[in-house]
């Protein structure tokens, strides 16, 4: 199966899905999802799992340049002194001499600063590409004003429920692409039993699962989904071989309710 990637706006070119790793802790899960075709992981210091991916990914077989490795930096490392030290925090745990993406991982009042050691970082090699996540478009906005690169992503909510497909038109006017967390809403809707997901997936021999993580592909959204569980890693990874129609699209769209599942998010 061949994988859809996103080319960024340095030209790197990223995998449009990957496997995130929040509340990971066992190795050969990550193994696993590697086995099953995933090429990109999806990592932060915050999930306190670098170490253990770094050794899957030193026991996994797979050429290093054919993995990208995403990690990002929480308010620990709130200062450009502070980032410099996570960015190499992070290489240490992972055991690899380059991260392909590293992030801000929330829109923290030192921000700027924190990017201006992921530009260093960036124009030194280290990091292939740059970016930020939990990004409102007018905090996005503020940001660009105070940073010298233009992030590559945003990385941020985005579900059948609460897309943000205005939020993606209005960073793709910065050439900046959006990447969904919690495509399966966290548990907090019942995603896996939505009747028109279902009913969709049912046409294209597909799950709701399948349903709502190729809604967001065909939208140009890069997706990471989480499974501990094999048979659906593999399912979710099994997506290039069918396409909604529009009509499927547009009746997906109406599960839309336009406001964040979240509470901590300020979107």
């Amino acid at each position: 199966m061949t994988m859809e990637t996103i080319r960024l706006n340095n030209g790197v070119e990223m995998p449009i899905i990957g496997f995130g790793t929040w509340n990971i802790h066992d190795k050969t899960i990550i193994l696993e999802a590697i086995t099953c075709g995933y090429r990109l992981i999806d990592t932060a210091h915050m999930y306190n799992n670098e170490k253990m991916i770094g050794e899957a990914l030193k026991e996994c077989g797979i050429d290093r340049k054919q993995i990208f490795i995403t990690s990002k930096l929480h308010q620990v490392y709130n200062s450009y002194d502070k980032a410099w030290q996570g960015i190499l925090d992070s290489l240490k745990n992972l055991q690899i001499d380059y991260l392909d993406m590293m992030l801000i991982h929330e829109p923290y009042p030192q921000a700027s600063e924190m990017y201006r050691a992921l530009e260093e970082a960036y124009q030194q090699g280290l990091i292939r590409a740059i970016g930020v996540s939990n990004y409102s478009y007018a905090r996005f906005t503020h940001f660009l004003k105070q940073v010298t690169i233009i992030p590559a992503i945003n990385q941020v909510e985005s579900h059948v429920y609460f897309p943000q497909l205005l939020l993606r038109d209005q960073l793709l006017k910065q050439t900046v692409h959006m990447q969904a967390w919690s495509s399966f809403t966290d548990g907090n809707r019942s995603l896996f039993s939505e009747a028109l997901l279902i009913e969709i997936g049912k046409k294209h021999q597909k799950s709701a699962a399948q349903v709502a993580l190729r809604f967001l592909i065909q939208n140009n959204i890069a997706v990471i989904p989480k499974s501990k569980n094999t048979n659906h890693m593999k399912e979710n990874y099994d997506l290039f071989n069918f396409e909604l129609s529009q009509q499927d699209l547009n009746q997906i769209a109406t599960l839309n309710q336009h406001k964040s599942l979240f509470t901590w998010t300020d979107y």
